[in-house]
């Protein structure tokens, strides 16, 4: 399903059979709809971190100066044309009108129509939902204008509240009157809907109470029953297949197949035998230069469920500032999610790889070098491809030139495979597990898009937004995440305001927007970090920071690398240089400390601006429709 969809032009899916050339005769029988329906599903993203490196947590490994995200430095222009905005979803949205307004003509039972309004109302409310968090009110169009593309948007903006109310209308409809089962494996079915709802609602009751508008409560008591409902539904969650801490957590990246997998909910499917490798495949990213920084690093917990800044973890040994130590005894999602250090030698005999070239042995003179290979049970072999439940290898640059990256962290300037400038390399969708020999660096892994540890956090989050969280609720929901990972259960009762003293206090000294800042409580504090590293590079982060209008501590915010000394006999690639906290420059007379990554303040002292929390819409559009209207703060066509 997922495999042909993407193959499909968009164009294909707006024609009739040729035998068939009129809508009356195109849309008549289930099956009519059915394969109609399946181009839709190509809306769905693909494999990539989103936007996460609009925020100061993730990044590209660069010296910043220059090319850091633009939402950083406040230098977002207005777009002149819609491609590459959120704005083209209008196309799809009228793909997705275009089945529904056949629907009532059908031949189908009442049923049946039910089922086939319920698809087409996920589909318009997914993207209607991507149009909302961009830009707020848009216009509403829920039937086919004409085929004209300037025709295609002429009414005025719709508010925020009318777009909300529609997308929940649709969802809820579709929630009771979808086929339970959907159509078949891996399909659009009642569960898909509900952890859509979950996202939507969470969303837009957080964005309401943090933005100052009004029946905040109303979306989030929707999002505390629907959640609650998949909580139930799904009370498995994957634990892997070897044993390890958190293995279920990394595998549900780098399995061969997702099917029957306890928790996922929706994914797309990658198939090595289907058409060409240009439309199943997907890249092992191991060409990424995405890194974590500092910050980002120190929100995971230790083992013992406390923050690392508690003044009663012991737990903690990365006060030694060596890397291996600051690893040990962390959440396991942590290395699932960031190359752990290592050091192997290549050519080696203790594991032998398919390619002589990428073969490797364990590096002995210091045991710590091989501490977190063997925990990960990291390997470079691909004599078994397929097997199910597989671990992460060893990464390589290259598969026929044998590049294999010998150390981590991979401390390069200049950008090449697997390196990073802050020492935390970021490879949650790493899988080096290639299956073709012609260096085209692809795999057939299956990624998650919908799956029950969202729908888990979503639970949990809004539960503490209506005074509704205690322990109860942390058993059914933070506390599965957090057993699967081999973390201590979070405890309500004693999470008071030392319980990290590094929490978001609201109090950035350098934050000069126009929205006030304001305190994290400590326990939405906790429920928000275990929702920021149980989804770290999976695409949500920019949308957290601008519902909770956090943009002062995630966004305007230094970032910094691992502590490193210049002198270290093993790793000595670093050249960024070391940060001088005080000046917020690169300092050449330290030695050791905290990596330089980027300047501070930010470039030309540009940084967030509170505008930012709505995109604009480009200026194509306001030309071709005197009805619409620009969003606060950007420039309109006259300007």
């Amino acid at each position: 399903m997922f495999l042909l969809s993407g193959c499909l032009n968009n164009d294909f899916m707006e024609r009739y059979p040729l035998g068939n050339p009129t809508a009356e005769t195109a849309f008549v029988s289930y099956d009519n709809f059915k394969a109609y329906a399946w181009g839709l599903y190509e809306t769905f993203p693909a494999l990539g971190y989103g936007s996460e490196n609009a925020t100061d947590d993730i990044s590209y490994n660069q010296t910043r100066e220059t090319s850091e995200t633009g939402w950083i430095r406040g230098i977002v222009t207005v777009p002149d044309k819609k491609e590459n905005t959120s704005w083209e979803y209008y196309s799809f949205i009228r793909r997705v009108n275009l089945m529904l307004d056949h629907i009532d003509g059908s031949q189908m039972t009442e049923a049946e129509k039910a089922h086939w309004r319920s698809v087409g109302y996920f589909f318009r409310s997914y993207r209607y939902f991507s149009l909302l968090c961009d830009y707020g009110g848009v216009p509403w169009i829920d039937h086919v204008l004409s085929d004209s593309e300037t025709d295609l948007i002429q009414g005025p903006r719709a508010s925020r509240d009318d777009i909300a109310k529609h997308i929940l209308e649709d969802l809820q409809y579709a929630e009771q009157n979808i086929n339970v089962n959907g159509d078949g494996e891996n399909s659009i079915t009642k569960a898909v809907v509900q952890t859509f709802m979950s996202r939507f609602c969470l969303f837009e009751g957080t964005w309401r109470k943090y933005h100052g508008l009004n029946d905040a409560d109303k979306y989030l008591t929707e999002c505390v029953r629907v959640s609650k409902e998949l909580i139930n539904k799904y009370p498995e969650l994957y634990t892997g297949t070897d044993g390890q801490p958190a293995a279920g957590y990394g595998e549900l990246w780098t399995s061969p197949s997702l099917a029957n997998v306890p928790g996922v909910i929706l994914y797309r499917e990658y198939k090595t035998d289907f058409l060409t490798s240009m439309f199943n495949f997907r890249e092992r990213n191991d060409q990424a230069v995405y890194q974590l920084s500092q910050d980002m690093a120190d929100m995971y917990l230790t083992k013992n469920g406390l923050p690392i800044t508690n003044a009663q973890n012991t737990q903690y040994k990365g006060a030694s500032k060596d890397i291996y130590d600051i690893f040990t005894d962390r959440d396991p999602r942590m290395y699932h999610t960031v190359t752990p250090p290592y050091s192997v030698i290549q050519g080696g005999t203790d594991k032998p790889a398919e390619n002589p070239n990428c073969s490797w042995g364990y590096d002995t003179r210091d045991p710590k070098y091989r501490k977190f290979i063997d925990i990960m049970g990291a390997d470079v072999t691909v004599a078994n491809p397929g097997k199910a439940g597989q671990m992460k290898r060893l990464p390589i640059s290259n598969w026929n030139a044998g590049n294999l990256i010998k150390k981590m962290p991979n401390l390069r300037g200049d950008n090449g495979p697997c390196s990073t400038a802050s020492g935390y390399y970021l490879w949650k969708n790493y899988n080096g597990w290639e299956l073709s020999n012609n260096n085209s660096a692809m795999c057939d892994s299956d990624k998650p898009i919908f799956k029950v540890e969202e729908a888990i956090l979503n639970y949990a989050e809004a539960a503490c937004e209506l005074g509704q969280f205690d322990q109860a609720a942390a058993d059914i929901s933070i506390n599965r995440l957090r057993k699967r990972a081999g973390v201590a259960d979070m405890e309500v009762a004693k999470i008071d305001a030392s319980f990290d003293p590094n929490r978001d206090k609201g109090n950035n000294p350098h934050w000069s927007g126009e929205m006030p800042d304001y305190e994290v409580e400590p326990l939405l504090w906790e429920i928000r970090r275990e929702r920021i590293v149980e989804l770290m590079g999976e695409g949500f982060g920019f949308y957290d920071v601008r519902r909770w209008a956090k943009a002062p501590y995630f966004i305007n915010r230094q970032e910094k690398g691992m502590w490193w000394s210049m002198d270290d006999p093993l790793y000595t690639a670093n050249t960024n240089g070391i940060l001088n906290t005080k000046t917020g420059l690169k300092d050449e007379t330290l030695r050791e400390g905290y990596i330089y990554v980027q300047p501070s303040p930010k470039v030309e002292g540009k940084g967030w601006i509170d505008k930012y929390y709505l995109y604009c819409v480009p200026t194509e559009q306001l030309l071709l429709n005197k009805n619409l209207t620009q969003n606060p703060g950007w420039p309109t066509v006259n300007e």
